[in-house]
């Protein structure tokens, strides 16, 4: 089984996680930019996130068999900090490099002005650099905030068929399958949805547009959840050729969008990244 996490935030996970990833199937991953817990307080750490992004992680990704690209953006929490919008200016130079596939994540947090500009003015940098746009619905008062996201949407210069809508549930599934969009779902052990509800929704909506992710990161997560949905898939009678779809060729599709996707992991990884390795200890 061949699986692609369209959205783990892998910065914040050991290599013990690539190492379970890697033996539950997992061959590709995208990491979205976001809020880091610790709020920043300027854009240069940004660009040093993005950096890291952009060099590190993949390098670290590569040791353990698995391809890595990743989404930049200005996340929807801290566009509300005045300190933290010039990053909008910036973003131009990023969204360039060859291993970023999207813009994201954008969206709504709280559903401030501030973050109505921001979604605006990146889906308007999606449509600029040719790429699709990585979605965060929020998750306080969800349907409202799809309602209020699909509306921006509308009114920008990037077709829907562009857009990921990530964080779905069963309150927005349907209003996002009208919408055009592609539908993200992430399964989490405690909060947003897990491996049986999304079960149920693809037997009710079917496999079309539908990406599953572990949205794993530095809180309660599960960077296997990706593994546990296409065996309760399975189990629940969908084909191989179904999960498949899901699992793999659907996050393909979306992410191939930005002509940059490259699936292939190296086949004997750098030892180094700029004169650092992953190793501790021996020789």
């Amino acid at each position: 089984m061949r699986i692609f996490d369209p959205h783990i935030h892998m910065t914040s996970r050991t290599t013990d996680d690539y190492v379970a990833m890697y033996a539950a199937g997992v061959r590709a991953v995208v990491e979205p930019a976001f809020w880091l817990g610790q709020p920043r307080t300027s854009p240069a750490s940004f660009f040093d996130y993005f950096d890291g992004l952009l060099g590190w992680e993949p390098f670290r990704a590569a040791q353990h068999g698995i391809a890595h690209h990743c989404t930049l953006a200005l996340n929807p929490k801290e566009a509300n900090d005045p300190r933290c919008t010039p990053v909008l200016d910036e973003l131009p130079r990023y969204l360039v490099k060859d291993s970023v596939v999207a813009v994201g994540e954008i969206g709504y947090d709280s559903m401030t002005p501030a973050e109505d500009h921001a979604l605006a003015a990146q889906l308007q940098l999606a449509a600029d650099h040719g790429l699709p746009a990585l979605v965060h619905t929020p998750h306080r008062d969800k349907l409202a905030g799809l309602h209020r996201t699909l509306d921006v949407v509308r009114e920008s210069h990037l077709p829907p068929d562009r857009v990921l809508l990530d964080h779905l549930n069963e309150t927005t599934v349907e209003a996002a399958t009208d919408s055009g969009c592609w539908l993200g779902f992430s399964l989490y052990p405690d909060t947003k949805m897990d491996e049986d509800r999304m079960v149920a929704i693809v037997k009710e909506h079917g496999t079309d547009r539908i990406l599953v992710n572990s949205a794993a990161d530095w809180g309660r997560s599960d960077p296997l959840k990706t593994r546990k949905a296409a065996d309760a898939l399975l189990a629940a009678g969908f084909s191989a050729d179904d999960v498949d779809l899901v699992m793999w060729r659907n996050p393909a599709a979306f992410y191939g969008l930005s002509g940059r996707l490259d699936l292939t992991a190296p086949a004997a990884p750098p030892l180094l990244h700029e004169g650092n390795s992953i190793l501790r200890g021996g020789e």
